[in-house]
C-alpha cells in the first residue's frame, strides 16, 4: 500500500475540547475509522467503550470507530444509545482503557462528533492528547474491511441508575409535578426509566428521540429555545421545569412561575448539600462570575478555588484539589464521585432534594441570591479582532480597577461591579459576563458601556 502525506488526509472536524463537524463533508466513516485506530493506539487500548447519540448518521459512524478499535486489537464494548455521562460511567465500572461518545450535543442534526475520555473517564482535549490522535489518523492509510464487526454488548442502564440516585434519598423526596423537555434527544430514555424509582409526576414535552429534532436544536442555554419550556411549566401548574441539551450532560432550569434560572445561581446551592457531608471541601468554579458562588461556599465553611473554563480544565483541577463539586454557569456540573465528570442528571435530583427539604419553591430558594447578584447573562458579540479588542478593554479599565485577573480572558473587578472578557475557543466573537452587588441599575448601565466600547473598536 503507497504512503499517502499527512496533507491529504487533513482532518478538519478536531476542535479543542471534542470532535465535531458537518457529515459528511468534515467527518464521514473513513475519516470515523482511522480515529478509531488513533484513539486505540494513542490509548495503548486493550478495550474501549462506546456509545452514541439519536442523530441519524450515528450508528454508521460509531461502526466505522468500532472497526478502527477492533482493527488494532481492541475489544470494543458497545452500549449503545446513551448520554454522554453513561460513557463517563462505563469507562470506569468496566474498566475500560477510554470512552467515545458519539454526538454532537447541541448541534444541528447535519453535524456529528466525538467525545472522548482515557482511563477513570479523564478528558482528552487538544492540549491532553487530542493534537496527538489528530496526527495518528492524519497519517494513516489503512482501509476498511467488509468483514464481520465483533463487539461486546452491555446494557449498563441499570447500574447507571443506580449510580446518580444514589447522590439523593430518594424516601425524602416530594412528590413534585415536574415539567421535562428532552429536546427530542437522549434524555428522554433515561427519565422513562426512572420514572418508577421516583415519587414524582412526569409531564414530557419534545420527549421522543429524533434526530431530526422537529422542535428545533437541543439548546437551551440560547434564550430563544427557552419559551416552550417556560410556557409549559405555567400552563401545567408545575413545582420545577428541566430541559437537556441532546445529550443530556447539561440541565437547565424553570422555577415554578416559569423562570429560567442561570447555573450560576444553583452552584452555591448545590455545594451546600455536597458540604454538609464534607465540611472545609474544595468547591471549583469558572471565572465568567463568582461573587455569588464564592460568597456562598464561603458561608457553608468551604473553599472556592477559580479554574479557566472548559471541562477539562475544571475536572483537572478537581483532580488537583480532590474538589467535592465544580460547577459552570455553562449549565455543567461536575461531581468527585462521579469520577470528577459532568452530569445532567445528578444536579436536578438535587436541587428537588434542596426543594422538598426546605419545602420551598424553586423561586423562593433562587430569588435572593439573584437580587443580591445580579448578572447581565452571556452576552456573545463578533469582532475582526478579539485579541486586540481584550487589551483596549484592558487598558480603558486599568486605572478604574480593584484587580484585573487574566486566567481566563480578562477579569475586571470594580468593587461594586466586575465583568469578565473572554475569547471563543472556536469562532471570532468575545463572551462578555457582567455583574454586579445588588445594583441592577448599575449593571445594566456598565453592560451597555462595555458594549458601546465594543461596537466602536468593531
Amino acid at each position: 500500500m503507497s504512503q499517502v502525506s499527512s496533507q491529504d488526509h487533513k482532518i478538519e472536524c478536531f476542535k479543542a475540547y471534542d470532535i465535531r463537524g458537518k457529515v459528511p463533508s468534515q467527518l464521514n466513516e473513513v475519516i470515523a475509522f482511522r480515529i478509531g485506530i488513533a484513539i486505540a493506539r494513542y490509548l495503548n487500548a486493550s478495550a474501549v467503550v462506546v456509545g452514541y447519540d439519536i442523530r441519524p448518521t450515528s450508528p454508521q459512524l460509531v461502526e466505522a470507530l468500532s472497526r478502527g478499535i477492533a482493527h488494532q486489537g481492541a475489544e470494543v464494548i458497545d452500549i449503545g444509545f446513551c448520554g454522554t455521562e453513561e460513557i463517563y460511567f462505563a469507562t470506569n465500572d468496566l474498566h475500560t482503557d477510554g470512552g467515545i461518545m458519539v454526538t454532537a450535543s447541541h448541534n444541528p442534526s447535519d453535524y456529528n462528533g466525538m467525545k472522548i475520555v482515557g482511563r477513570e473517564a479523564k478528558p482528552i482535549s487538544m492540549d491532553s492528547g487530542l493534537a496527538e490522535i489528530k496526527q495518528l489518523a492524519e497519517n494513516l492509510t489503512e482501509k476498511q474491511s467488509a468483514g464481520e464487526l465483533v463487539t461486546t454488548k452491555k446494557n449498563i442502564r441499570e447500574d447507571y441508575l443506580n449510580k446518580v440516585l444514589s447522590f439523593v434519598d430518594t424516601t425524602q423526596l416530594e412528590a413534585l409535578k415536574i415539567l421535562v423537555n428532552a429536546g427530542n434527544g437522549c434524555a428522554g430514555p433515561v427519565i422513562d426509566a426512572m420514572e418508577d424509582l421516583l415519587p414524582f409526576e412526569f409531564h414530557k414535552i419534545n420527549h421522543p428521540p429524533d434526530g431530526s429534532f422537529p422542535n428545533g436544536i437541543p439548546n437551551p442555554l440560547l434564550p430563544e429555545n427557552r419559551s416552550v419550556t417556560a410556557k409549559a411549566v405555567v400552563e401545567l401548574g408545575a413545582d420545577l421545569g428541566i430541559a437537556w441539551d441532546g445529550d443530556f450532560d447539561r440541565c437547565f432550569f424553570f422555577d415554578e412561575n416559569g423562570q429560567f434560572i442561570d447555573n450560576y445561581y444553583l452552584i452555591g446551592m448545590i455545594s451546600k448539600v455536597l458540604l454538609d457531608s464534607d465540611v472545609g471541601g474544595k468547591i471549583i468554579h469558572d471565572p465568567r462570575l463568582i461573587w455569588n458562588t464564592q460568597q456562598e461556599v464561603q458561608s457553608y465553611d468551604g473553599q472556592p478555588i477559580q479554574s479557566k473554563a472548559g471541562h477539562s480544565f475544571i475536572k483537572e483541577k478537581m483532580r488537583e484539589h480532590a474538589a467535592v463539586y465544580g460547577g459552570e454557569m455553562s449549565g455543567h456540573h461536575y461531581f468527585r464521585d462521579f469520577y470528577f465528570s459532568d452530569s445532567g442528571m445528578i444536579p436536578w435530583l438535587l436541587v428537588t432534594q434542596i426543594m422538598s427539604k426546605a419545602s420551598q419553591p424553586l423561586s423562593s430558594l433562587t430569588s435572593e441570591r439573584m437580587q443580591q447578584y445580579p448578572i447581565s447573562g452571556e452576552i456573545n458579540v463578533k469582532v475582526n479582532n478579539p485579541v486586540e479588542l481584550l487589551e483596549r478593554i484592558k487598558e480603558q479599565y486599568l486605572e478604574q480597577s480593584v484587580s484585573i485577573d487574566d486566567l481566563d480572558g480578562y477579569s475586571f473587578d470594580l468593587s461594586s461591579w466586575r465583568f469578565n472578557l473572554r475569547m471563543s475557543n472556536t469562532e471570532p466573537l468575545v463572551r462578555l459576563n457582567v455583574e454586579s452587588r445588588a445594583d441592577r441599575e448599575l449593571l445594566m448601565k456598565k453592560t451597555d458601556e462595555i458594549l458601546d466600547f465594543i461596537e466602536k473598536f468593531k
